[in-house]
């Protein structure tokens, strides 16, 4: 039996799904219910969802010092690390400016570019004085990297890692290039707590069906799951209504809400183009029409954060988007002074 085998249940993935889930669906289904990747609908827009039916995995204690830890004290910043392909010294420059004001710094996944391993790519935030959240997708790695590169996070000590299935690649992306999918989000979640890592897990709540993701993250956080990081909701009071309802369905682990980082058209344009991401258009259009447009951008960031941070069961916010089309370096500047306002509203 290969590691971690048993904390995954005996599940089929769905006939159907291109990306072979079993505890779909994931956060790219279409707004009409169509599948990200097929030209049917999601096979997991009728109820029921699969259940968690495995142990759960032994919950990891949050490492002192880290985001979660912190969230027991007062709100939390997780930053987008947004740097340059295979450049670490992109990495410890971004780093620098966001580490003293964030309580964690997510390092994404991308469809349409290669980058640095993730172990590496942690071992350099650590480096350089941040706390990495890493993102590991099922999407480009089969099970035995998978559990290779969670035996590496866990010795590196990092804070905790995002758990995603991960989002498709399209015809014209990077051709030739294979999907795996031996995993999903869900099920990666429980080889990452088995692993002794804290799982965070993503979930989309304008993405359908609407009226079942609640109970997924339920189900998610009997797999280990220990926060959820949302997508861009199109306001606080439908984030409310989503949180309280993953309550009712029996998920008590914390939240983190998505606040939009935008403050030119394309920095805006990136988040408005994904499945399942609602944004508020009023305050887009404000934006870009500002005259000075990074003032404006960081002045809705921040109310936007304040206005998340009121619901009930949201414990901090994941600065999320390009920020700007001026530069890695003058993008996490952005950041930072939006953090660095949100900190002190704490």
């Amino acid at each position: 039996m290969a590691p971690g085998e048993q904390t995954i249940p005996a599940v089929r993935e769905r006939p159907g799904c291109p990306k072979r889930m079993v505890f779909g669906p994931c956060g790219g289904v279409r707004d009409g219910g169509g599948c990200e990747l097929a030209e049917h609908p999601c096979v997991f827009l009728e109820p029921p969802l699969p259940a968690w039916t495995a142990p759960v995995p032994p919950v990891p204690e949050p490492v002192p010092g880290s985001l979660l830890h912190r969230a027991g004290a007062g709100p939390v910043v997780l930053t987008d690390l947004t740097v340059r392909p295979f450049d670490v010294a992109s990495v410890r420059r971004v780093v620098r400016v966001l580490a003293p004001v964030s309580d964690g710094l997510l390092v994404g996944e991308h469809t349409n570019r290669p980058d640095l391993p993730p172990t590496l790519l942690a071992a350099e935030v650590l480096a350089a004085g941040g706390r990495p959240w890493t993102t590991l997708a099922c999407r480009d790695r089969n099970r035995v990297v998978l559990e290779q590169e969670l035996a590496g996070l866990a010795v590196l000590g990092v804070d905790g890692v995002l758990c995603v299935t991960g989002d498709g690649r399209g015809p014209a992306v990077r051709p030739g290039v294979t999907s795996v999918f031996d995993l999903d989000g869900t099920r990666l979640a429980a080889l990452a707590t088995a692993a002794g890592l804290t799982a965070a897990v993503p979930e989309s709540p304008e993405s359908p069906p609407q009226g079942l993701r609640p109970g997924r993250v339920a189900e998610k956080q009997r797999a280990g799951a220990r926060l959820c990081v949302l997508n861009h909701v199109g306001s606080p009071q439908r984030l409310a209504g989503f949180v309280a309802a993953a309550r009712s369905a029996g998920a008590t682990l914390p939240f983190l809400a998505a606040v939009a980082v935008y403050t030119d058209e394309r920095s805006a344009r990136v988040l408005q183009r994904f499945p399942g991401l609602h944004l508020d258009d009023v305050a887009v259009q404000r934006v870009l029409a500002s005259p000075d447009p990074v003032a404006a951008g960081i002045a809705a960031a921040v109310a936007e954060a304040r206005a998340v941070l009121a619901v009930p069961g949201v414990v901090g916010v994941n600065l999320s988007g390009l920020a700007a089309d001026r530069g890695e370096e003058a993008a996490a500047g952005i950041k930072a002074e939006i953090a660095a306002r949100i900190r002190e509203d704490g």
